[in-house]
């Protein structure tokens, strides 16, 4: 279900990085704000369990970035 939804919203993300690029770096903040509070959070755990549980908050925040900046990348090599 988590992934389901990381993977929609980086849909969002992409869609929304490629047709207004500059209205799109709130909203990835925002996600990068919450998934960054996730990730310490469960590095707060001991050991081997804290990295366990704060990687996939890491990978997701990475997916994130990545989708938000594709969208305006490919926005940049458009023709008009």
């Amino acid at each position: 279900m988590v992934i389901v939804g990381i993977v929609a919203v980086c849909a969002v993300l992409l869609v929304l990085a490629f047709l207004v690029p500059r209205l799109s770096r709130h909203p990835e903040r925002g996600t990068q704000r919450t998934l960054g509070a996730g990730s310490r959070v469960g590095g707060k755990a001991p050991g081997i369990l804290g990295r366990a549980l704060s990687k996939p908050f890491r990978s997701s925040s990475r997916a994130v970035s990545r989708s938000g900046s594709a969208g305006r990348r490919a926005r940049g090599h458009m023709p008009f």
